[in-house]
């Protein structure tokens, strides 16, 4: 069926490929293949698929510059299935914008699990999107999200993919208040306390959109609770 999810598996070891396709294609899934950093990236441009499964030991560039270079004009989901287990690495996955992240060798049942979790993410993202046109404007803040474009007063704003996500989160769910547990859990997934990491982002987020950040007119802290984007009056 043409609307079964298309997932892209991108591992240089043809027999763990070979496994997680057929693991997929028995539920269900659609799959496509890549052996390569370049690869990749050329497939999740002309398939876009719906969620991209991404080893970082690839042959021609490390995955992290694959997934940053998805990230630079992509959100869809990508869940890191890596040998390298060591925390500098995960951290720095999760900050560059990846969705989840699952060491090998890897349960096959949870790693199904964080699929479907991913895919519901993903989807939601898709349908809020479609709600708001794919744009946002509150004052003189503009959000494209087709283009992943952010610009205050007619210039563009250059975002990290973590500053981006934030504002694409607030901008979706405009006049309600995100808890700091919700926004850790959409952008590091519900495994990694980030709860510092949120403020230093939101930070920084502040420091490039508002004229005055103790006088915030797009961003509002709700004390202990977590943040909203104001409403368009």
């Amino acid at each position: 069926m043409k609307n079964k999810p298309v997932i892209m598996i991108v591992e240089d070891e043809e027999a763990i490929i070979e496994f997680i396709s057929i693991k997929l294609e028995l539920q269900g899934y659609r799959t496509l293949k890549a052996v390569n950093g370049q690869e990749a990236i050329s497939l999740a441009s002309s398939h876009c698929p719906d969620l991209i499964l991404l080893d970082l030991g690839l042959p021609d560039m490390d995955g992290m510059e694959v997934l940053k270079s998805i990230r630079s004009w992509s959100l869809v989901p990508v869940i890191i299935v890596s040998a390298r287990n060591e925390e500098k690495f995960i951290i720095s996955a999760l900050d560059s914008g990846a969705d989840d992240y699952i060491t090998k060798p890897f349960n096959n049942a949870i790693l199904m699990a964080r699929i479907r979790t991913a895919l519901r993410k993903g989807h939601i993202s898709k349908i809020k999107s479609s709600k708001v046109n794919q744009f946002f404007i509150l004052g003189d803040l503009y959000i494209d999200y087709d283009k992943r474009i952010v610009t205050v007063d007619g210039e563009v704003v250059h975002l990290t993919p973590i500053e981006y996500r934030i504002i694409v989160l607030l901008s979706l769910n405009a006049g309600t208040v995100l808890t700091h547990e919700f926004l850790c859990r959409e952008l590091w997934g519900p495994y990694v306390n980030k709860s510092k990491a949120l403020r230093v982002n939101v930070a920084n987020l502040r420091r490039k959109i508002e004229k005055d950040t103790a006088d915030p007119q797009y961003i509002l802290t709700e004390m202990g609770v977590g943040y909203r984007m104001l409403e368009e009056v």
